[in-house]
């Protein structure tokens, strides 16, 4: 029977939404728990929120006929998208151009844009579903497979699309979700 409890929207926590660690750092396992400090908050996320694709793609098998006879997975693409709109954020500049290249020294803050790879990082991302229930979504070993134009317009933020590409931990998990 639907029950309209497990209803829910989510939104951001107002102490951060999106937290970046070097990969390697230490799993959260749990919804709650206060994340260590080498985990580092992104800021901002402008209003479209996060978006999730877990999307699988599959193949048809026909016999002779045309019939269906099998379906067969081919791709199972788990990505999330999002836009970090703190454009002066220092953690947000490393997270889009690689730590390595962003560097602040006496209020100056240099940004090297290079074709360097970014490196893979942990993600986490916590939402605030309804009835104040906690969510927080990890993210293993995410990697910035895209960012979107970076536009400086003045009637809008700038802001920084990110998406992510959630790959396989060593247990074949691409992200995991607790709730509490």
């Amino acid at each position: 029977m639907p029950t309209v409890a497990n209803v829910s929207a989510g939104k951001p926590k107002l102490t951060g939404a999106v937290y970046r660690a070097d990969a390697g750092t230490a799993l959260p396992t749990d919804a709650t728990t206060a994340l260590a400090a080498t985990y580092k908050e992104l800021g901002f996320v402008s209003e479209d929120g996060v978006t999730n694709n877990n999307t699988p793609e599959s193949d048809n098998i026909k016999a002779w006929g045309g019939q269906t006879v099998l379906v067969v997975q081919n791709e199972k693409t788990d990505e999330f998208t999002f836009t970090l709109i703190e454009a002066l954020n220092e953690e947000v500049l490393k997270t889009v151009y690689g730590a390595s290249n962003v560097t602040t020294a006496g209020g100056l803050t240099t940004v090297k844009a290079t074709a360097d790879p970014i490196p893979n990082g942990v993600y986490v991302i916590e939402v605030v579903m309804t009835g104040n229930k906690a969510k927080r979504i990890v993210i293993p070993d995410g990697a910035i497979t895209e960012i979107g134009e970076i536009v400086y317009k003045d009637d809008e933020t700038v802001g920084y699309e990110i998406t992510l590409n959630c790959l396989p931990d060593a247990s074949g998990v691409n992200h995991y979700e607790y709730i509490a």
